[in-house]
């Protein structure tokens, strides 16, 4: 057995350019994850990503100091060894459950936006079994390989303490060399190998030598990526508060200027908090946030004239606050989940709305008496290019509608979260170094395109509006719900408890 896992390091594999997909069919495949079907044959973005979300930013800091030593170990001991030191710092005593969100809400996003597409089209190829063989922990990567490459996985086991919640960082076997050939022999125990065999390192020609065709995958970072289309699922809903991928010079800069960045952010808020309104956009120059403001703002309500209603996309908690700044005057934002502590501090008047309908429609029709109503009837924030259902609530209130289609500029940090503190989620995106917003004013519906005027029901309104929002963005519309992305991100409907804001525990 030795001898023959000596003659598959031996063996020659031809590049995967060399792969002829008319030369006829293949059904079964077993790949490798990191410089495979990934660009980056680097895991160590991914790690430090558990680290950070599930573990803490000390954590992350001494797996980033590590770096250095674990690549030395890697080039010049064993694979095998780096990985379970890397496993080890990055595991230790961290709950399974946290874990286990983080590989659900925050890792497949990053996975995704770097799966390679020469090796992505024969993976997909074999139509009828998938199998990805990583050194990765299976439950780091089997969330993203499950729904985003439609493959069953086999990485490298976990040990837990014996109660099973939390990890020991002790592995039972790293997944490479003699051990992926081990895998796929068992997961193949039919004797029918793979058709294909994908590998991108020596530790990978174990596996592919049992394959009845395997191919290399030369290491290129400017390979082209699949596009997002072409993935069996789209990352529409992700966690986590890093924006970029954290390869290590950008995880440095994240770890270091956070206390910096925080400092700034308290600058930024508690600076512009007594300032009016209409001076806000000049305070905002001053202390390095962006603000773009395109369109006609509607006028400002009269005596006798009701407010107009402020319908926008939600890009993050601060939308109502920005729209209040580009108007130029105050406005009231209702929301559909609110705590007593982010009303208490919000610069804004702020209301929350309730299960009852007729309550709440009561309820911003006396605020609109009273002026200008911002609202988010996604009722959630959405990171990427898309738009969530639009609650039809807000068509049945009032003829004064107006769009208003918001995108916020994040390029450290993200300011808004499913899991975490969400009363830090403004000082999150105050803490980018150049965080900007961009406000288009669009044309208010005109009365034969309201409910109140025109006749339409309400779900059609909801729906014009989020279309012509969308094509304002360039986003795409979807039915998704707030309740889709918390069930998705943080197993909870997304509720917030009114005495304060506390994360919800996975």
């Amino acid at each position: 057995m030795a001898a023959a896992a000596a003659a598959g390091r031996r063996r020659f594999f031809p590049p995967v350019t060399a792969y002829d997909a008319a030369a006829g069919a293949r059904r079964t495949v077993a790949a490798d994850l990191d410089g495979t079907l990934l660009v980056s044959s680097s895991a160590f973005p991914y790690y430090f990503l558990v680290a950070l979300e599930a573990g803490s930013y000390l954590r992350a800091l001494a797996l980033l100091l590590a770096a250095p030593w674990l690549l030395a170990l890697y080039v010049g001991v064993s694979e095998a060894a780096a990985i379970a030191l890397l496993v080890f710092i990055t595991f230790a005593g961290l709950r399974v459950r946290d874990v286990e969100a983080v590989a659900r809400a925050v890792l497949p996003r990053h996975y995704a936006a770097g799966v390679r597409a020469d090796t992505w089209a024969v993976f997909h190829g074999c139509a009828e079994r998938r199998v990805v063989v990583t050194a990765s922990p299976a439950v780091m990567v089997g969330e993203f390989v499950r729904e985003f490459l439609g493959a069953e996985v086999a990485g490298t086991e976990l040990e837990t303490f014996a109660s099973g919640k939390r990890f020991t960082g002790r592995i039972k076997a790293v997944l490479v060399g003699e051990k992926k050939r081990e895998v796929v022999e068992r997961l193949f125990a039919g004797g029918d190998m793979p058709d294909v065999g994908l590998g991108d390192r020596e530790s990978d020609h174990d596996f592919m030598a049992i394959c009845k065709e395997a191919y290399m995958v030369p290491k290129n970072k400017r390979a082209p990526r699949a596009a997002a289309d072409e993935l069996l699922s789209r990352a529409i809903f992700h966690d986590g508060r890093l924006v970029r991928r954290p390869e290590p010079a950008s995880a440095l800069f994240a770890l270091a200027y956070l206390p910096v960045g925080f400092a700034v952010a308290l600058l930024r808020v508690f600076l512009n908090l007594p300032v009016p309104a209409r001076l806000v956009r000049h305070t905002y120059r001053l202390t390095g946030i962006r603000l773009a403001v395109r369109g006609a703002p509607p006028p400002p309500p009269r005596p006798g004239t009701p407010g107009s209603l402020l319908v926008c996309n939600h890009r993050t908690a601060l939308d109502p606050i920005i729209v209040s700044i580009a108007l130029g005057r105050p406005v009231t934002c209702v929301t559909y989940s609110v705590s007593r502590l982010s009303t208490a501090i919000s610069p804004i008047r702020a209301a929350a709305l309730t299960p009852d309908r007729a309550a709440d429609a009561a309820r911003i029709a006396a605020l609109l008496e009273e002026g200008d109503v911002v609202v988010c009837p996604e009722g959630t924030t959405c990171r990427e290019p898309y738009l969530l259902r639009f609650s039809a609530l807000f068509a049945e209130l009032t003829a004064r509608i107006v769009p208003v289609a918001v995108e916020a500029r994040q390029g450290t940090y993200y300011g808004s979260t499913a899991r975490g503190w969400k009363f830090l989620d403004p000082y999150f995106f105050y803490m980018n170094p150049r965080p900007g917003y961009e406000v288009t004013f669009l044309p208010a519906l005109r009365p034969e395109e309201t409910c109140v005027a025109g006749g339409r029901s309400a779900v059609e309104v909801a729906n014009h509006v989020q279309r012509v929002i969308a094509k304002e963005l360039g986003f795409q519309c979807t039915t998704l719900t707030r309740k889709d992305k918390y069930m998705k991100l943080a197993g909870n409907d997304g509720r917030v408890a009114a005495a304060a804001d506390k994360p919800k525990a996975n």
